[in-house]
């Protein structure tokens, strides 16, 4: 089942198109990375899916419903994170959350247990201190506490870790991977490793079109391209190496940075015993000898070029 929709979107500012033929699909219990260079247009086509902002063309239906501008009552299946969530900073994490479960009609044992089951969760349980006084990760925290509070269809996520450090992303991007089990998650970033990270399936955002969307994995086979990575002890071994490599005729391509030197070529699994032969009979030792993987940043590279 899809819990998300986007049929054929179109968004203009004016006679600027910002959004055009905007289509995909988020399974449930998948999480889902929006991707794509800064002012691609992400944050409007997650304010569409929310209802605040109007569409110029197609529709978007949540849990099978549509989706209308101002308020609209698909807004009942979805948390949302901001980048930079806003608290009342006088009030415990427990006060806000309790306060939050008013606004969205729960009731107070409801809420209370809820809060039970989620400040452990996003590692705030016990945590008494106002929230002015909270990292911006511990704030992050609680807005994925906020967030889940009422058991979203869909929790959407737009650049939550795009302001936080090493340490404070990985806390998040764990806490997103734990609430898939919950919900389906949908993660806007131009932080590509954090993608790589969590993300099931992708949909790559570049000039107001869809360039690139489904399985991560997928796309990853599909741009592989066949290369090992050879590393030596030093300068001089590596470039010995690529003397020997350039005369062999399997190798499409070889390229030396510093005491590294990468191969492509045809066959990897076969050919790169020759390789091995090559490093033995001329007697070059090596550090590491690696199969390389496509890499998300590569992927994309590829497609905006």
């Amino acid at each position: 089942m899809n819990i998300l929709e986007v049929r054929h979107i179109q968004k203009n500012f004016g006679k600027h198109p910002v959004l055009n033929d905007l289509s995909f699909s988020v399974p449930e219990h998948s999480i889902f990375g929006l991707i794509g260079k800064n002012g691609a247009g992400k944050t409007t086509a997650m304010k569409m899916i929310m209802g605040f902002l109007k569409p110029t063309g197609g529709e978007i239906r949540v849990c099978g419903e549509n989706v209308a501008y101002g308020n609209t009552a698909t807004n009942r299946f979805i948390g949302y994170l901001p980048d930079v969530p806003e608290f009342y900073g006088y009030m415990s994490a427990k006060e806000y959350l309790m306060m939050c479960g008013r606004i969205t009609g729960l009731k107070r044992l409801q809420t209370s247990k809820r809060i039970q089951e989620l400040l452990p969760l996003v590692g705030l349980d016990g945590i008494k201190r106002r929230i002015h006084s909270f990292s911006r990760g511990m704030k992050q925290r609680l807005g994925i506490a906020q967030t889940l509070l009422n058991k979203p269809k869909l929790l959407i996520c737009d650049e939550a870790t795009s302001a936080l450090d090493p340490k404070g992303r990985k806390e998040i991007l764990d806490l997103l991977s734990v609430a898939a089990d919950q919900t389906t998650v949908m993660f806007s970033t131009h932080i590509l490793s954090d993608v790589e990270r969590i993300c099931d399936s992708i949909g790559l955002l570049h000039e107001g079109k869809l360039a690139l969307h489904g399985k991560l994995s997928e796309i990853k086979n599909t741009y592989r391209k066949e290369a090992v990575r050879i590393e030596t002890l030093n300068e001089a071994q590596a470039r010995r190496l690529l003397e020997h490599l350039h005369a062999l005729s399997f190798i499409q391509s070889v390229e030396r940075s510093q005491n590294a030197v990468t191969v492509q070529l045809h066959d990897p699994q076969k050919n790169g015993l020759k390789i091995i032969d090559v490093l033995s009979d001329e007697q070059i030792p090596i550090m590491n000898y690696e199969l390389l993987e496509p890499s998300l940043e590569n992927v994309f590279l590829d497609v905006i070029k």
